[in-house]
């Protein structure tokens, strides 16, 4: 199956703060169970890295969806050389499928050092030095657990 070319590319792209892609017949996931690697890029690589991670999503290689920072001037914004890539998964608890869309990226030469966040924690505030749930150093499709017990979120300590 021909899948469509990436047309807005981030480094193009000053009217929105984000270009997001969805992948097709993908589970988005329970609400408060999503979790996204975090693929830091030096500005001059974001649109190459861009095109390979977002074409991977259409196809349905990775995660539900993924998402880049764009070229539009971003207050919290903590690195100008930096722009970050998300790759979304479904459900951070599931360690297989965490480790599934690791190798992916590493597959498509993410082959530096890259975290894991849980929606939860983007949802809390929780940024920085922090927030990582899991950590993937270079090189490797194994990650190590930062948190042990996150924070739930507040729908799910509702249902509970």
């Amino acid at each position: 199956m021909l899948m469509p070319e990436i047309e807005q590319l981030p480094s193009e792209t000053i009217d929105d703060w984000w270009i997001t892609v969805q992948a097709p017949e993908r589970a988005s996931g329970a609400d408060g169970a999503a979790g996204k690697w975090l693929v830091f890029v030096p500005v001059r690589y974001v649109d190459h890295f861009w095109k390979i991670i977002s074409q991977a999503v259409l196809e349905g290689k990775l995660g539900p969806s993924a998402e880049v920072a764009t070229a539009r001037p971003n207050p919290h914004q903590t690195d100008p050389t930096r722009r970050v890539i998300v790759v979304y998964t479904a459900d951070w608890t599931d360690e297989d499928d965490v480790r599934r869309v690791l190798r992916e990226l590493r597959e498509l030469g993410i082959t530096w050092r890259i975290t894991y966040k849980t929606d939860d924690d983007t949802t809390r505030g929780v940024y920085g030095r922090h927030a990582a749930t899991y950590i993937s150093q270079s090189n490797t499709v194994q990650f190590t657990t930062r948190k042990q017990d996150p924070q739930p979120s507040s729908a799910a300590a509702k249902t509970s």
